[in-house]
């Protein structure tokens, strides 16, 4: 960590020694062929991080420039995008006519439910371009690894398969997911399972990343962060692209897509079609996914309809269970799990249709219906297995066998979501929501049986249905009260009911069912001081209901209680024609937070409960900088504190013949919350020595983690740095408009480190302990190299 720090401070003098005073404003007015002004035109300088918007008489100002050619790009919704080139040797000042969009643009599709420019809210913004950069077949967690507070975690070490990310310490099934405004979160475990839709970037035209409890969406709550996935959008122009790479562990990646461009000034059709296999780090762990993609659309001046169909399905033989301790400096790769088919199969297939229409110069309305089939199972081979507790009745002496069998998952998604927008000047107001339902089928099959004679073909010896249904409405505002001040509000009613009715694999009956009513505002200011500096503050308050896990595990013993998060937010946020610096401060105060607090319920699994009080503080520190044309920084930190206050730590007694005698208790005024390291950091730097030639090292740093809620160092997982190295080379021919080649050395330095764990510890009445652990180490050093062919 030394080096990270100690490089970063160095590039950060030496580069800010290279900027010098500038001298030279440029200013303009931006209008449309009405000669109406467009207030709230963004104008951005491109390949800076300078970046302003027009004010309420159209005009915009840049000052302190130095002298040279700078290329702005001016945008506002419903008008065509202009760029243009300028050499500014003095003060300079002009106008920017901008002419409407013959088509509607997909821009409304998403824009209720995200932030813009002037939102008090922390966010990173991800274009196609720098997708395609990362995209070598690693799952979405691992392209977004140098977001600010992320960490990645792969179950087979190599970021394909089973794959997952926290972002400020919060799980995965607290942040929510959509695509274009859909939810994608299962509703149940309230998890995305990114392996169901591999190769998914490769459709994507736009991502962003809110942390925090962020603005008001669609789907699972927003308990930490929100990532919102904008698929493909209008390209006027056809093309053919083919992307293929290759690299250690038998890693294998093929995409083929393809795009109508604009047909008839009305029609467009995309397609992809994508194969990934990688045998994984860890042994047998492979991972063999296919998916497709198929896009159909129709614009014109005002309505945008569009019709996505895409689908995914994924093989991956299972390890879950992780590394025995043990086994970490012998057999790193080790896997317990030895059958051939102990694999997951599932498919999940998407159906989304939309409607958008531009009713008025300043009013937007926007639905959507969607449809999710999803099916497939988790295959076992279990040992001496009592045939009784299958629910079999006994004939003869045999009452155990070894058997196989699969776990199903029978799942329907589907529901709409609308939204009217209304933007005049610099106010917007949006008016949204959803209904969602789900239905969910749970059961087991015993597929094989040693010992078979009382046990019928494909017996079903469970069977539980979860249902879902998820209503919500939002409205949002944020308007000017005077020139460069905002303030946004944003509230949000979300209704849930949730029932399961069934019984669970170890056939205990799990019916139950569950209501919520929950009312989360949010409000802000925003600042732009001037034209190199801006300040926010912000304060969200978020509900969230417990998963299936938590309404299951606790059937019998205590109803968990909904959570609830006060998020404040302080920014500040400093742009200049060659550095940018982000500061952001946030506290997040649970109330009834669900955490492991060491209690198992009556069959032995692992419960969390409710803690009244806990919360996450920290600064997240963001900085760029391009000195030069050939050369560029960027980076990020957090320092974060994580704790739960007064908590009770509770580890299972037994006698020494495995009698369950009660709990022992720890007590602790404050501890540190499991996996949330104190410091996570990330940097990039990019070096281009020729026009289409650069090398990139990125690098990331991620403090210790303890395992579980105890802060014992006897249970922690180690920090570790870990750095990548890539080079990118393309080229341009009358055949072809991009030829590219990567290669791509993840794990230079050859680190040791592993970004997951869990740990199962119980004490004996005579003073003895039984702790089991399962780790998941990451790769070692591998390479990855890719071509992407485009006609």
């Amino acid at each position: 960590m030394k080096y990270f720090f100690h490089s970063t401070i160095a590039i950060f003098f030496v580069l800010t020694s290279f900027l010098s005073n500038a001298q030279i404003s440029f200013s303009g007015k931006i209008i449309n062929d009405k000669n109406e002004n467009l207030t709230g035109a963004s104008v951005v300088v491109e390949k800076t991080f300078l970046g302003t918007f027009a004010d309420e008489n159209g005009k915009f100002l840049f000052k302190n420039l130095k002298t040279g050619i700078y290329t702005v790009k001016f945008a506002f919704l419903g008008y065509e995008a202009e760029t243009k080139t300028f050499s500014l040797a003095k003060d300079t000042f002009f106008e920017i006519i901008l002419k409407p969009v013959e088509q509607l643009t997909d821009e409304v599709v998403v824009s209720a439910t995200r932030a813009s420019h002037q939102t008090p809210v922390a966010y990173s913004q991800f274009d196609k371009k720098s997708l395609e950069k990362q995209n070598a077949g690693k799952d979405i967690p691992y392209l977004l690894s140098l977001t600010p507070s992320l960490v990645s975690t792969s179950d087979a070490g190599t970021g394909i398969g089973y794959s997952n990310f926290r972002i400020r310490g919060t799980d995965a099934n607290r942040i929510n997911v959509t695509v274009n405004g859909i939810p994608l979160n299962d509703p149940e475990s309230q998890y995305v399972y990114w392996v169901d839709l591999p190769d998914l970037t490769s459709s994507v035209d736009n991502l962003q990343v809110q942390r925090g409890v962020g603005t008001s969406t669609n789907g699972a709550a927003t308990f930490g962060a929100t990532i919102n996935l904008q698929t493909t959008t209008l390209l006027q122009q056809p093309s053919v692209q083919i992307d293929h790479s290759f690299g250690s562990f038998n890693t294998q990646k093929y995409t083929f897509s393809a795009n109508s461009g604009l047909l008839k000034n009305h029609f467009t059709f995309d397609t992809r079609l994508s194969k990934i296999y990688s045998d994984g780090y860890v042994d047998r762990a492979f991972a063999d996914l296919k998916s497709w993609f198929i896009s159909g659309a129709f614009y014109n001046e005002k309505t945008l309809i569009r019709v996505n169909i895409f689908s995914g399905n994924e093989k991956t033989y299972q390890a879950w269970y992780g590394i025995p301790k043990a086994a970490l400096d012998t057999n790193r790769t080790f896997n317990p799990y030895s059958y051939k088919n102990e694999i997951d199969n599932y498919e999940q297939t998407h159906y989304q249709a939309f409607f958008s229409q531009k009713i008025s110069e300043n009013l937007y309305f926007n639905s959507a219906f969607h449809y999710t089939k999803g099916k497939g199972y988790y295959e076992q081979f279990k040992e001496n297995q009592d045939v009784t507790s299958y629910g079999i009745l006994i004939y003869d002496p045999i009452f155990e066998t070894n058997l196989i069998r699969q776990l199903w998952l029978d799942n329907d998604f589907y529901g709409f979501t609308s939204s009217l927008q209304y933007r005049v000047k610099k106010n917007e107001f949006t008016l949204g929501g959803s209904y969602n339902n789900y239905d969910g089928d749970h059961f087991g099959e015993i597929i094989w049986a040693e010992f078979a004679k009382n046990i019928p073909i494909n017996y079903r010896w469970y069977f539980n249905v979860g249902k879902k249904t998820d209503f919500n409405i939002f409205a949002k505002a944020n308007f000017s009260i005077f020139e460069n001040f905002n303030i946004f509000g944003d509230v949000q009613y979300r209704h849930i009911d949730y029932s399961i009715e069934g019984i669970e694999k170890e056939r205990i009956d799990i019916s139950q069912s569950h209501a919520f009513d929950f009312l989360n505002p949010k409000t802000g200011i925003f600042w732009k001081i001037n034209n190199l500096n801006e300040t926010y503050f912000s304060f969200g308050l978020a509900q969230r209901e417990p998963n299936r896990d938590n309404f299951i595990d606790n059937k019998n013993i205590e109803i968990p209680k909904k959570e609830i998060l006060f998020d404040y937010e302080v920014g500040y946020k400093f742009n200049s024609l060659k550095m940018n610096i982000l500061l952001n401060f946030y506290f997040m105060n649970y109330e009834n937070q669900l955490v492991l607090t060491g209690e198992i319920n009556d069959i032995g699994n692992a419960i969390m409960r409710n803690v009244p009080k806990s919360y996450r503080t920290g600064i997240e520190i963001a900085a760029g900088i391009k000195p030069f044309e050939f050369f560029e920084w960027t980076g990020n930190i957090t320092f974060s504190k994580n704790k739960i206050k007064n908590f009770v730590q509770k580890t299972a007694l037994y006698d020494t013949l495995w009698n369950f005698q009660g709990y022992k208790e720890f007590t602790e005024s404050e501890t540190d919350i499991s996996f949330s390291p104190n410091i996570i950091a990330a940097n990039q730097l990019i070096f281009k020595p020729l026009k289409n030639f650069e090398i990139s090292l990125l690098s990331k740093f991620v403090d210790k983690q303890f395992i579980d809620n105890t802060a014992s160092s006897q249970r922690q997982l180690d920090s570790y740095f870990v750095n990548d190295l890539q080079f990118d080379y393309s080229f341009s021919t009358k055949y072809f408009s991009k030829f590219s080649i990567q290669l791509k050395i993840n794990n230079l330095l050859n680190e040791k480190y592993e970004t997951n764990a869990w740990v199962y510890r119980i004490l004996f009445t005579n003073n003895t302990e039984y702790v089991d652990y399962g780790y998941f180490p990451q790769a070692l050093r591998h390479y990855l190299i890719s071509f992407s062919l485009k006609f």
